[in-house]
């Protein structure tokens, strides 16, 4: 009976670092162990995504539609378990589009095990999703907003009008009451981050994977992993997003300081 660990998010959680180190040792996790990151489902992403601004009945069809795609091409993989991890199966990070909060992921979560439970009506599916303290959680989005998009809010109005948006522990329950067939579990950065294989060590420990196997799990190399930009990078990015510059002269210049100050 093979099992589905899917790893919804949130954004700014150390997905990236779980991501990253998913990659590293996808070779040590093989052949019991297939990983299914963003490149590898972006339709359903997408579709996910767009289900977060719309709330709309056919973009959450679509994100059915999309995920019964992905369970499909995955019934002729010999694994026995799946790690199907992107944040973006959340929805949008909140601030963009408007967004106020992660309330889309509930619905798109009951959507995707619909469509799984069609194709592999006897699998087990497991919800997962990495969570953060509120404060520094505010921080690190705001400070992604910062070099992605032409934010231009000062940080502490950001952290003041976004408080609810980091209310991550009541989007997880939400979930619960949307999938009682299912696991839905969640573990804190901050918990994760005690250990040298970071977030991996959460899902290693719903594979059921031996300590004495995970010594032979590497880390991802310096640099792979996103980093909170100093103050100094995130007063430059907020002039930058605040001048008269065009959009692209603005992006290019984002993208040149992050580059020169990793």
């Amino acid at each position: 009976m093979p099992r589905f660990i899917i790893h919804a998010g949130f954004h700014k959680t150390g997905t990236t670092s779980l991501q990253h180190t998913l990659r590293a040792n996808r070779a040590a996790l093989r052949p019991d162990v297939r990983i299914v990151l963003r490149g590898g489902m972006i339709p359903l992403c997408e579709a996910a995504r767009a289900y977060s601004i719309s709330r709309g009945e056919v973009d959450l069809g679509m994100v059915k539609y999309e995920a019964a795609e992905l369970a499909q091409k995955l019934e002729s993989d010999s694994a026995e378990q799946f790690i199907i991890s992107s944040e973006d199966l959340s929805g949008h990070m909140p601030w963009r589009h408007g967004l106020r909060d992660y309330s889309a992921a509930p619905k798109v979560m009951k959507a995707i095990a619909v469509a799984f439970e069609m194709v592999h009506p006897d699998a087990e599916q497991i919800y997962f999703f990495s969570t953060r303290a509120a404060e520094p959680w505010l921080r690190s989005c705001y400070a992604q907003h910062l070099r992605a998009r032409r934010m231009t809010m000062e940080e502490d109005e950001y952290l003041t009008r976004f408080k609810r948006s980091a209310d991550l522990a009541t989007i997880v329950e939400r979930v619960r009451e949307e999938l009682p067939k299912h696991k839905v579990l969640a573990t804190a950065l901050e918990e994760m981050s005690t250990t040298p294989l970071g977030p991996l060590n959460a899902v290693l420990d719903i594979l059921d994977v031996p300590s004495v196997r995970r010594a032979t799990f590497v880390t991802p190399p310096p640099g792979a992993l996103n980093e909170t930009p100093t103050q100094a990078i995130k007063d430059t990015l907020l002039r930058l997003n605040r001048s008269k510059l065009d959009d692209e002269t603005v992006r290019q210049a984002r993208r040149d300081l992050m580059a020169a100050n990793r």
